[in-house]
C-alpha cells in the first residue's frame, strides 16, 4: 500500500485486520467470536443484560446468538433467566465461573484496547473518532441509497444513476 490512502478497500483491509485480531483472540480463549462479544457486553453492563440488548448492540443473527449462549450456558459461564414479569424475554447473567473467565480473558483485552487507544494523543483520538463516525454515517447513507434503488426482485436498478445520486446526496445536493 502507498503512503496515501485513496481507496476505501485500504480502510476495509484495516477493519478486517482488526476484526481478525478479535476472532483469533476469542479462539485462543476457547470461545467463538460471538461469545467473546456477548461476554464483553455483559462485562460492560455490570454482569447481566437482556438478550434483546445484546442482539441490538451487536447485531448477530438469532441462530448465532442462540448457539453462543447455549455453549456459554453449558460451560457454566452464564445463566439464562426470564426478565421480571415476562415469560418470553430473557436475560443473561455471568455465573461465578463466567466472572472468573471474564476477569481472566475479557477484562485484559478491554485494558489492551484502552492502552492502544490512549497511546494516541488527545487530538489523534478525537480525529480518529470524528472521522470514523463520519465515514460510518456516509457509508450508511450510501447503502440506504443503494437499497432504495433495488427493484421488486431485490436487484439493484440502474447502478450508475444510483451511484451518482448517492454521491450527490453525500455532498448535500439531494437526489434526482
Amino acid at each position: 500500500m502507498s503512503g496515501t490512502c485513496n481507496l476505501p478497500v485500504e480502510l476495509e483491509y484495516l477493519y478486517n485486520a482488526a476484526d481478525r485480531l478479535y476472532v483469533d483472540f476469542a479462539r485462543s480463549c476457547g470461545i467463538s467470536n460471538c461469545a467473546y462479544w456477548m461476554l464483553y457486553e455483559l462485562e460492560r453492563a455490570g454482569g447481566e443484560a437482556s438478550l434483546r440488548a445484546l442482539n441490538v448492540d451487536w447485531g448477530y443473527s438469532k441462530q448465532t446468538m442462540s448457539s453462543a449462549l447455549k455453549t456459554m450456558e453449558s460451560r457454566g459461564l452464564i445463566e439464562l433467566s426470564f426478565e421480571e414479569g415476562s415469560r418470553k424475554s430473557k436475560r443473561a447473567s455471568l455465573t461465578d465461573a463466567g466472572r472468573a473467565f471474564v476477569d481472566k480473558n475479557i477484562v485484559p483485552a478491554m485494558r489492551a484496547e484502552e492502552r492502544a487507544f490512549f497511546s494516541l494523543d488527545q487530538e489523534e483520538r478525537e480525529t480518529l473518532m470524528t472521522l470514523a463516525r463520519r465515514y460510518a454515517e456516509a457509508l450508511t447513507r450510501e447503502f440506504e441509497n443503494m437499497n432504495g434503488s433495488r427493484s421488486e426482485d431485490g436487484r439493484c436498478e440502474n447502478g450508475a444513476k444510483g451511484a451518482a445520486n448517492a454521491a450527490g446526496a453525500a455532498e448535500g445536493e439531494g437526489t434526482a
